[in-house]
């Protein structure tokens, strides 16, 4: 794992994001290089980069920089996709050639665990799906929902009942379904939360087009061994997001995932989806923290 003095060891340019920041404005940083750690011609490429923009709305609003000013930034690093995002910000990353690698549907405590919630669930899911093939994106997301005193299995059981009732729509559109795994310790109460479950759930529903959204930092929150489930079950696995542990921030040096070898162990996997980095900088310039989460994750 890179040291938490990563930059500093690099031969930097002598003009900085920083200087750029302080002394010509954020409208300065689309026309420059992004930095001088790579381009992204000079990615590997073999992981599929994408971001979520909500890790970045603190900083966009802190710098006054639009999407289209970050969408310039995330394809000069060589992203190819910002991610959790709505059709009213398509327009802009289409402009710069990225896609949105996973689309929203309905929200998280309310889910496919209770059959009461099947209608409402459905419908936004393929809504979902309808926006992923006009747009030509792959996947829309879907919760659990929380326990709210329910039983896991019984939760299981109506995930599986109301996620066949869409699944046979994502098989003929092509676009895949990826409930997420979440940590019930930020998401107090929500079922999803285990290995052993997500993976019941995607081998009872049976379906190419419904997998589990596995989500680094969250398995690692709940003590899960991630190499091993990557390595054991891939196959129930339709997208990845990143996430510094324990704090959710940077995934370099200070703090303790090793994200290079957990990158190898997905492209040994063979893997030809997308990895969304989902942590939130603790840096002032967070751009140079997604920088370097793309080199760490370009293996």
């Amino acid at each position: 794992m890179m040291s938490s003095d990563f930059f500093s060891a690099m031969d930097r340019p002598k003009l900085s994001r920083r200087d750029v920041l302080r002394t010509a404005g954020v409208a300065a940083l689309a026309a420059l290089p992004v930095s001088g750690l790579l381009t992204a011609d000079e990615l590997k490429g073999r992981i599929k980069q994408s971001v979520c923009l909500w890790c970045y709305n603190g900083f966009l609003s802190r710098t006054k920089m639009d999407l289209d000013a970050f969408a310039a930034a995330c394809k000069k690093l060589g992203l190819l996709s910002i991610e959790l995002t709505g059709p009213k910000e398509w327009p802009t990353l289409a402009k710069h050639g990225l896609i949105c690698a996973m689309v929203n549907s309905h929200g998280i405590t309310k889910g496919f665990n209770r059959v009461q919630n099947h209608e409402e669930c459905i419908a936004k899911v393929r809504e979902g799906i309808d926006l992923c093939v006009e747009h030509k994106f792959p996947n829309v997301i879907a919760f659990s929902g929380n326990r709210d005193g329910m039983a896991d299995d019984e939760g299981l059981k109506n995930c599986v009942t109301g996620l066949k009732k869409v699944a046979g729509y994502a098989e003929e559109k092509k676009v895949t379904i990826c409930v997420e795994y979440l940590n019930s310790i930020n998401h107090k109460d929500y079922m999803a939360d285990t290995t052993k479950w997500c993976v019941e759930l995607v081998k009872q529903v049976g379906s190419p087009r419904v997998k589990v959204l596995y989500d680094i930092y969250h398995a690692a929150m709940m003590k899960e061994d991630v190499l091993a489930d990557i390595k054991n079950h891939h196959e129930c696995w339709g997208h990845y997001h990143t996430g510094g542990m324990p704090g959710r921030n940077e995934i370099d040096g200070t703090q303790t995932l090793d994200y290079p070898t957990i990158m190898r162990a997905i492209v040994e996997t063979g893997y030809q989806g997308y990895v969304g980095q989902e942590f939130i900088p603790k840096r002032d310039d967070a751009l140079a923290s997604l920088e370097q989460a793309v080199k760490l994750c370009d293996v």
